[in-house]
């Protein structure tokens, strides 16, 4: 190989070393600089679910805010939710609008056991007087000939005629003027005459009419019927000239001046009240205006149809204008006020054997607790234990919630439990050792 030859392999070698090395030089830092870029690239954004209270409390907010001491509420990621309970239901937060889902907050207030039910008016059974002559007789005069007309005590209200009572009358006036002229002279015939007056007046004073004063109208065949007391003609079944059989009920008349106010209460609401329990009574018949009563019976039996107890309110009415036949509202108040937390009666999901609330955790969350209730007052009742103030109860929509918790507490049961273990199979030997 000659001097040249060898100079060009030289020159080739070098030439390939020092490609070799600028290549080398040149790609590195491509390298350093692709890793570099990758260590250093923003991590990708995470996803806020929501921002809880800086102090731990149940209020989560879809937004930032601050709470009343100033603190930044601190942001839930996606994976870094609160472990659940079980049974917690989680509707994404554009659903809970369309199923209807409203929460309430559960709050701390005075429960004073009071109770509003419908109620209607009624005529005090106790100020009711019926005019019925217990002979037979004619209305000559009828001087109360209205119904709803007012009558003041001892008012006139009719003039009758009875056969009866002339004959009745005639004896008693006979045995007395007997008695008087006799008296002297023959000792023992005026005694018989003073026994016969006596049962004459003994029968005209058993044949007076129930309630009302009866007296004489001049002569002895006219008998005067009046008013027992300031009331009203609620009743009037007969006409002036009308003949009427003993017994038989001619006038009905009613003292407006108390009435009852009439109401059926729930069972569950009706065991803070007593007798003499304060009640307030509104019509719309005559608005802005509230009469307060008392009440005065409750009913000792349950209506078994309405599961409703019958409570009476005693309500004064001097003016007469609460009517009998009025409808309205009366609001009874119970028992002591006491403090209690609180939530609507349409939060809680009575099986009949547990009682229970939905609680928001979270938005779009909702967990199911256990709950102890206890008086209730309106729509309100108090929770003795399951939830605290502060915290927000589904009060609409719970029942659809409710189906979806029993049924993924149903599945994570079964989930828990694991998957069936195998059973080893049967040895088709096993059992046949005689037959060896």
């Amino acid at each position: 190989m000659n001097r040249n030859t060898m100079i060009m392999l030289v020159t080739a070698v070098v030439a390939a070393l020092a490609i070799g090395w600028w290549a080398g030089r040149e790609f590195a830092p491509v390298v350093e600089t692709a890793g570099t870029h990758a260590s250093d690239a923003a991590p990708a954004e995470r996803q806020i679910l929501y921002y809880r209270n800086p102090m731990g409390l149940a209020d989560p907010s879809p937004v930032p805010k601050k709470d009343s001491m100033g603190m930044d509420y601190i942001p839930v990621y996606a994976g870094e939710e609160p472990e659940t309970e079980p049974g917690t239901v989680v509707i994404p937060p554009g659903k809970v609008q369309l199923l209807g889902v409203r929460t309430e907050e559960a709050v701390h207030e005075a429960l004073s056991g009071t109770v509003r039910a419908s109620a209607s008016v009624e005529i005090d059974e106790t100020r009711e007087f019926a005019v019925a002559p217990r002979f037979e007789g004619w209305i000559e005069t009828l001087h109360a000939n209205q119904t709803g007309m007012a009558v003041e005590r001892g008012q006139p209200l009719m003039a009758i005629y009875s056969p009866e009572l002339v004959a009745a009358q005639g004896e008693y006036d006979v045995a007395d003027a007997a008695a008087r002229r006799l008296a002297q002279s023959d000792p023992a015939s005026a005694a018989t005459m003073r026994r016969l007056r006596d049962a004459a007046r003994t029968r005209l004073r058993n044949w007076e009419v129930s309630g009302a004063s009866a007296t004489r109208q001049g002569d002895a065949a006219r008998l005067l019927i009046s008013s027992p007391a300031d009331a009203v003609i609620v009743e009037k079944p007969v006409v002036q000239g009308d003949r009427f059989e003993p017994g038989e009920t001619v006038l009905r008349l009613a003292d407006l001046s108390t009435v009852w106010v009439v109401a059926q209460v729930p069972t569950s609401s009706s065991g803070d009240l007593a007798i003499g329990s304060r009640a307030i009574f509104e019509t719309p018949s005559l608005p802005g205006q509230r009469f307060e009563g008392e009440v005065s019976f409750i009913q000792p039996v349950v209506d078994m149809a309405s599961r409703t107890v019958g409570i009476r309110v005693v309500l004064p009415n001097p003016d007469g204008v609460i009517r009998p036949g009025l409808f309205g509202t009366v609001e009874l108040v119970g028992g002591a006020v006491e403090h209690y937390v609180t939530i609507p009666r349409s939060a809680v999901i009575d099986s009949g054997t547990r009682q229970r609330v939905f609680v928001q955790t979270a938005p779009g969350r909702f967990a199911p607790r256990d709950v102890e209730l206890g008086a209730r007052a309106g729509d309100r009742v108090a929770v003795l234990s399951g939830v605290k103030a502060g915290e927000s109860v589904v009060v609409s929509a719970n029942f659809l919630i409710d189906a979806e918790s029993n049924l993924r507490a149903a599945l994570e049961s079964m989930e828990s439990a694991g998957p069936p273990e195998p059973t080893a199979p049967a040895d088709p030997h096993a059992g046949h050792d005689g037959d060896h």
